[in-house]
């Protein structure tokens, strides 16, 4: 024999013919599926994401070949994963050759699958796909020891008022159905390899080599041929019942997640999307399937149920009925039922909304205490590896609930004083400014004076008395040393982040138009703020309405001062401290190491907490949960965090670089019987004992 293969090796033409009507049977169920999804998303409103597809694609390419989000914080998973899905592309790509071989070009006289290139063709496969066994056997191996990711309970519904069995099934089916598919290839080849009579060229076919003389020494090689025939169907009925299963289940990332990942906005939950004037008439919020976006349609079906964010929302965590990766499901659900696109294994609830003709979406598909009890850390959006934007679905429905008035009174009022006064705390404009009456120097007023630096303050740095003093500290030693910088006294309104993350569309716009119009009479070179949520809004949604500013954190003007030496340290600290990054810093704006590089020039020794950086817990104040009533939570997130560097051992200072995390964590300690144990602290606290 030369070097090469038979396909329907020992097949009647009667046989080979089945096994065409089938495939194709197969393929079309599988492209009308297909073409239901693709209808569906078409359903969706623009998203704007056409752009750069170029770079798009490849960026996408490269994060799925090297598995990059799948990696991060769990190594084994990543590899894992990296080892199915390149067994899988390779292992699919030698089945087109083969396809391609013998469908097309035999009939042009043209054979690849011969010589040397069938030589390495066998063992390429061979190795790619023990490879893909191995990764496979590797979650089934964590899947057995039950991760905390991998637990379906709800959040928001009690035992026994929910079903998730069918997605239990359909997780071991997509496993077990691949991994059955994959050794029963290499059976095939062992078989094969027996049957030939053990032909020397068949040694590049390592894994089935090895198998055709564990067949033998089994006794099985006589009966070699027949078991080849039983063993081929059975292995091509899998691989055409997995190509038909495909569009239905859980298998459906497979074909959707590449695209998902391609049409990502970096920008998600960091610059949320504006209503457009059509969408106004109708309402702010989302009321029906066609108000979605199609990208936000196809985040349903991405969800690969890995639960990485179910695992990191601080709401979760605490016993409040929302789960980002059940919110996405239930979504996927409602979409699945509007559109007539059904999965095989769908999840079986009984929370009452499948039974209304027309359920609201927000209220009934998705409880308005589950979308409240979000508080926009965007952690789950970091976490997911497949590029879902959760936090745009959930602000949109949010203004839905708005538009109803169906929120807490308390944050009705907050967002009442945010109209009549600008601000969160009810008072007066006049009064945003009074806390420097107590500095022996007079802040310029930028719309007055020129100034290199206007401080846009913020709320809670100018109104709530736990954290002026901090404010006066900034204040003073940005004085001392001499940087020229100002503020906009009571022309300075609340930025919005919050009120626009709660779902209040129309006040944050007005707020917008307000504040640039204060800062179009201001003269100044750069936006310095204590505040991230500040930040984040002037810097990455402010643009969007024609503001475009260029905007820092406080610590990173520290540092230049400090480098530049305008700001001269006279001593080192001789503390033990543990950093909390706050979310609109670190996760939505990548300013981590700076926070970190001050605590190192003042010389204090930094314990890391576990969960640190972009991957920091949530202090539970965004997205307007701060105005909000906590009492119902098990345990409020400040207060597990604490508790978390309280685990570190000694630690003498928690620094915090947010105002909201100042409030939060001070009271934390308080409630959570820690007072003596550990003193929050401001950034400034230590920079200002360093220069004294």
């Amino acid at each position: 024999m030369h070097e090469t293969r038979e396909v329907f090796r020992l097949f009647p033409q009667a046989l080979q013919i089945a096994f065409y009507l089938v495939g194709f049977a197969t393929i079309f169920y599988f492209l009308f599926g297909s073409y239901k999804i693709v209808q569906k998303y078409r359903k969706g409103r623009p998203a704007g994401r056409w752009n750069q597809l170029g770079a798009r694609f490849m960026k996408a390419l490269g994060t799925m070949a090297k598995h990059s989000t799948l990696s991060k914080r769990n190594k084994y998973v990543g590899v894992a994963h990296w080892l199915i899905f390149w067994g899988f592309v390779v292992l699919f790509i030698g089945t087109v050759i083969v396809a391609l071989d013998h469908d097309f070009l035999r009939f042009m006289g043209v054979h690849l699958l011969q010589g040397k290139f069938y030589l390495w063709f066998s063992l390429f496969l061979d190795v790619f796909g023990v490879g893909f066994l191995v990764g496979l056997l590797m979650m089934a191996f964590r899947r057995a020891k039950k991760p905390p990711e991998l637990d379906y309970t709800r959040p928001d519904l009690p035992q026994g008022k929910y079903d998730r069995k069918p997605y239990v099934t359909d997780d071991k089916i997509f496993l077990w159905l691949l991994f059955f598919i994959g050794l029963t290839g290499f059976l095939i080849e062992g078989l094969r390899i027996v049957g030939d009579n053990y032909p020397s060229f068949e040694v590049w076919s390592p894994v089935g080599w090895m198998l055709a003389h564990a067949l033998d020494a089994l006794g099985l090689s006589a009966k070699a041929n027949t078991i080849f025939i039983y063993t081929w169907w059975f292995h091509a009925v899998m691989v055409l019942g997995f190509i038909a299963y495909l569009p239905h289940s859980k298998a459906m990332h497979i074909l959707v997640d590449f695209a998902n990942l391609m049409f990502k906005d970096d920008l998600a939950a960091k610059r949320l999307p504006k209503v457009t004037e059509e969408k106004m008439k109708e309402g702010m919020g989302y009321l029906k399937l066609t108000d979605f976006t199609w990208k936000e349609l196809m985040d349903f079906d991405a969800c690969t149920k890995c639960g990485r964010c179910h695992v990191a929302c601080p709401a979760r965590a605490s016993g409040a009925p929302l789960s980002p990766r059940d919110l996405i499901l239930e979504m996927r659900t409602f979409s699945e039922i509007k559109a007539g696109t059904l999965e095989w294994f769908m999840q079986a609830e009984s929370n009452g909304w499948t039974n209304k003709k027309e359920p609201a979406i927000a209220g009934d598909v998705i409880k308005a205490d589950t979308l409240w009890a979000c508080t926009t850390c965007m952690a789950c959006v970091e976490a997911c590896p497949v590029g879902i934007e959760h936090l745009t679905t959930i602000v949109n429905l949010r203004r839905t609930l708005v538009d109803e008035g169906n929120m807490e009174d308390s944050l009705q009022d907050v967002l009442m004083n945010i109209g009549d006064y600008g601000n969160s705390f009810g008072q007066s404009d006049r009064m945003r400014a009074k806390w420097t009456k107590e500095l022996d120097f007079k802040i310029k007023d930028a719309r007055k004076e020129e100034v290199d630096y206007l401080w846009y303050v913020g709320d809670y740095a100018s109104y709530d008395q736990r954290i002026q003093s901090i404010s006066r500290k900034v204040a003073k030693i940005l004085n001392d040393a001499g940087v020229s910088f100002g503020i906009l006294y009571e022309a300075e309104k609340n930025s919005g982040n919050d009120v626009r993350r709660i779902g209040e569309e129309g006040l944050y716009e007005m707020l917008v138009e307000d504040n640039m119009a204060a800062l179009e009479e201001a003269s100044f070179k750069e936006i310095f703020t204590t505040d991230p949520h500040t930040l984040n809004t002037l810097k990455n949604e402010y643009p969007e309405f024609g503001g475009h500013y260029k905007v820092k954190h406080y610590t990173q003007l520290l540092i230049e001062l400090i480098k530049s030496g305008k700001l001269q340290l006279k001593k080192k600290l001789d503390y033990t401290v543990t950093y909390h990054d706050p979310c609109y810093l670190g996760r939505y704006n990548g300013i981590t190491e700076e926070p970190r590089e001050l605590l190192q020039l003042l010389g204090v020794k930094l314990k890391e907490m576990p969960r640190n950086r972009t991957n920091s817990f949530c202090c539970g104040a965004g997205g307007g949960r701060i105005w909000m009533d906590d009492s119902k939570l098990e345990k409020r997130p400040s207060e597990m965090r604490i508790e978390e560097a309280l685990a570190l051992g000694e630690v003498d200072c928690f620094i915090v670089a947010c105002p909201k995390d100042y409030a939060m964590y001070s009271d934390a300690v308080k409630t959570s019987g820690n007072e003596g144990k550990l003193e929050v602290k401001d950034v400034i606290d230590l920079l200002e004992e360093a220069l004294s």
